[in-house]
């Protein structure tokens, strides 16, 4: 995974967009990577709509796309001065043009902002966002929007903490996560969420969720002896989503890591958090 060498950020101009660039300024100086832009827009001006029939001016259509292409160039130099930059600037789907720019350009990382908070966020989430998150192999960086006003994450990244399922990929998530806040000289935490189900007059749990609990600490204990970590780890009782935003929070991460869970397929457990874990934590997310 690591280091970062091509870097993908789609853009479309807004003030999510906006404050995620510093965030892409940091990592393509830190890892001397290579950022490449890309910007889609739906059909314009250029078609006239007759009925059924959609007619598309040639001459339209490639005014409006140099008018994309210098706005792209413009955001390219406000933004990132001094580098070299390449744009796309199509007409269509983003999440296609995204695809096909990673396809045949190539990209290691993907670094994708959220927009808005709480519902809004829930519902762009389940477009574009949600759509690349399940289809790319990619890394993805997710972020911006922190949902407490009282946690700021900072760059370069201090605090990191890595929230792993116990998977077969969770050997390669922490030493890719240890990977990473070695580069920065970060700060690395990690922990795994037992989710156990809620009290019931009729059973008494008690025994099993310690029996849960100490299973996964003897987990993870193994896990770093087996990658020669030395880095603190916890057992959280909770929903996957709520014990990464607890963890974070009680860390004061700048970064989750997760896994995005590849080796399960669609149906894997963090697979299926991984909505939850991106809208309700307080800082970026890394998805490998």
């Amino acid at each position: 995974m690591l280091p970062f060498k091509k870097i993908l950020f789609p853009i479309d101009y807004s003030e999510p967009c906006r404050a995620v660039v510093p965030y892409v300024q940091d990592m393509i100086r830190h890892f001397s990577a290579s950022l490449t832009l890309v910007h889609a827009s739906g059909l314009g001006l250029e078609a006239l709509q007759y009925g059924e029939l959609t007619i598309v001016d040639p001459a339209w259509e490639a005014e409006l796309r140099a008018i994309e292409e210098k706005r792209i160039r413009d955001f390219a130099a406000e933004m990132f001065p001094g580098e070299h930059v390449e744009s796309f600037a199509e007409r269509g789907d983003v999440a296609t043009l995204i695809h096909e720019v990673v396809q045949h350009q190539g990209a290691d990382l993907v670094m994708l902002p959220t927009h808005g908070l709480g519902p809004v966020r829930r519902f762009l989430l389940g477009s574009v966002a949600a759509k690349l998150l399940h289809d790319l192999t990619t890394v993805v960086w997710t972020g911006v929007n922190s949902t407490i006003a009282e946690h700021h994450a900072a760059i370069p990244y201090k605090s990191i903490v890595c929230a792993l399922d116990h998977t077969d990929e969770a050997e390669a998530i922490l030493r890719a996560a240890a990977a990473f806040a070695e580069s920065y000289s970060a700060r690395l935490s990690l922990f795994h969420v037992v989710e156990t189900p809620p009290p019931a007059w009729d059973v008494d749990f008690m025994p099993y969720k310690k029996a849960l609990m100490d299973s996964a600490d003897h987990w993870l204990w193994e896990l770093k002896r087996t990658l020669g970590l030395d880095v603190p780890h916890a057992v959280i009782d909770s929903s996957v989503a709520d014990g990464v935003r607890q963890a974070a929070i009680q860390n004061h991460a700048d970064l989750v890591i997760v896994g995005r869970g590849h080796s399960q397929g669609a149906f894997g457990k963090m697979w299926s958090k991984l909505y939850p874990i991106v809208r309700e934590s307080p800082c970026p997310v890394l998805s490998i």
